[in-house]
């Protein structure tokens, strides 16, 4: 039986600074887009695109973030995730990564731009891998952790979940 331990060792995952979960990067485009060509809040040459893998347990979780591209999940095995989206006007929105179709869940989410997204296993879930593919490319700078207060003025009808996925 495949376990997180044995995923962690054989994709070589490493603990996702700040955001929590592990990750591995897979690819990484080799080709450059120019800054000229991107939208002002690059601010700089990006590479194509970037994917990794991506593994939550029921130690970690997705705290809540944002980056600068849409950010496509993918969900390829283990057990359910919630995942909760915050969009900058206030609004919000709950779903479910898994492979269970039937009652809703979502192999493949989209989160937009700007939005901030945070995740977690379902209790009593093992593991959870997942993928994620951003182009432009990813890297750090495009990386922003939230701030709960903020996100709790944002969006307090989402009380719970922020306080959940942002650290104290």
């Amino acid at each position: 039986m495949i376990t997180a331990e044995r995923i962690i060792k054989l994709y070589n995952m490493k603990l996702l600074p700040e955001e929590g979960g592990y990750f591995t990067e897979t690819y990484r485009s080799s080709e450059l887009i120019d800054s000229s060509s991107l939208h002002q809040r690059y601010g700089k040459d990006k590479v194509h695109s970037t994917a990794i893998f991506y593994l939550l347990t029921p130690d970690t979780q997705s705290y809540m973030h944002r980056v600068n591209t849409d950010e496509i999940f993918h969900f390829y095995l283990g057990d359910p995730v919630q995942m909760v989206q915050l969009f900058p006007e206030g609004s919000g929105k709950v779903l479910f990564l898994g492979q269970d179709l039937q009652v809703g869940q979502y192999v493949q989410v989209v989160v937009p731009a700007g939005v901030w997204q945070g995740a977690y296993l379902l209790e009593g879930g093992n593991f959870a891998l997942m993928g994620t593919t951003v182009a432009p490319g990813f890297d750090f700078s495009d990386h922003e952790l939230a701030e709960r207060q903020t996100l709790l003025d944002l969006c307090p009808s989402h009380r719970d979940m922020i306080l959940r996925l942002t650290p104290e």
